[in-house]
């Protein structure tokens, strides 16, 4: 179904169903910088007529850069385990990450030759190589949305939410499938993209029964997908 980081215990909760519509229509910020001819970017992409249109044009892995947080009523303290972001093919996984502050992220260099990564902006994390296989620690220093960056790899691009009502999080299936599992109280579901929330939040209030939410699903983009062509 879905990657699933909890930060509460639920051994009395319940399962939360969901899903995200309209994430094609989502666009990576690195991704329009590369078109941008002051960049310098260059594409080996050609268009093929027997691809679908809505293929044809670029748009996320959701199960990566989509990042869907169950946030609670009030603030949580900081969970005692580090999450670990794999930094390997231009990018890393996740590409979107919402967590407390305080959290530990740990950077794994899963390519075998060198990034520096960086904040940005960030005194508490600044550039340093770091080897094949090696990692790096950095805690989320408090509330607000960081940058993270790749002095000698400009594609590598994340962003981590420091949101302190966090719960747990969840990246969805490619079709936008994700399940929750969450102690009972009320919560708010909340799809991040690029470091930002897109879509409007649902509330959810959780007992001991699971919930299906798909009925109600999240759409994160508001335009409108693509028209079929004569291929789809």
């Amino acid at each position: 179904m879905a990657a699933l980081i909890g930060f509460a215990s639920t051994s009395d909760g319940a399962l939360v169903q969901g899903k995200v519509t309209g994430y094609l229509e989502l666009r990576n910020p690195v991704w329009l910088a590369a078109k941008n001819p002051s960049e310098h970017g260059y594409s080996f992409r050609e268009p093929v007529t027997t691809v679908r249109s809505v293929f044809r044009a670029l748009f996320p892995y959701i199960p990566r850069e989509l990042c869907v947080a169950a946030l609670g009523a009030e603030s949580m303290p900081p969970p005692q385990e580090a999450i670990q972001v794999r930094v390997g093919g231009g990018r890393t996984a996740p590409v979107t990450l919402v967590a407390r502050p305080g959290t530990k992220i740990v950077f794994l260099n899963a390519d075998p030759f060198s990034h520096a990564l960086y904040g940005v902006g960030l005194a508490s994390f600044p550039a340093s190589e770091t080897k094949g296989g090696d990692t790096r620690a950095w805690s989320v220093p408090g509330p607000g949305v960081f940058e993270i960056r790749d002095e000698l790899a400009p594609s590598v691009r994340m962003w981590v939410v420091g949101e302190p009502r966090t719960v747990s999080i969840v990246y969805p299936s490619p079709k936008g499938e994700f399940l929750l599992s969450l102690d009972p109280g009320d919560y708010t579901i909340q799809p991040y993209f690029a470091g930002k929330p897109v879509g409007t939040a649902v509330d959810a209030r959780v007992t001991t029964r699971d919930i299906d939410l798909k009925n109600k699903p999240i759409k994160v983009a508001d335009k409108a997908p693509a028209k079929k062509d004569d291929n789809d």
